[in-house]
């Protein structure tokens, strides 16, 4: 399983990440800034608070995550069946 094992800040709106496999790189989250939950990071100092959870979410604080995975996948260009093999769609029976 991929993990992210390094995130930064490096600006108020972009994470520089690092995974288990190689893959690096940054990605902008500022179509999330200052929406819903996000409003958050407009709080001097609160993205900069950046860390992996104990599930290998990206979190600020206890109340707001980011799935890493899908983080994977902004960076990768990769497609959930690619970053996940071994899952299987059920077929459907109607």
């Amino acid at each position: 399983m991929i993990r992210v094992v390094e995130v930064t800040a490096v600006s108020e709106s972009k994470l520089r990440l690092r995974y288990s496999d190689g893959v690096e790189g940054v990605v902008d989250l500022s179509h999330l800034a200052g929406k819903g939950v996000f409003r958050v990071w407009d709080h001097p100092g609160v993205f900069e608070g950046v860390s992996i959870g104990s599930g290998g979410e990206i979190r600020w604080g206890d109340d707001v995550d980011i799935c890493a995975d899908a983080l994977y996948m902004e960076l990768t260009g990769k497609s959930p069946d690619e970053v996940f093999p071994n899952l299987k769609r059920a077929g459907v029976n109607a």
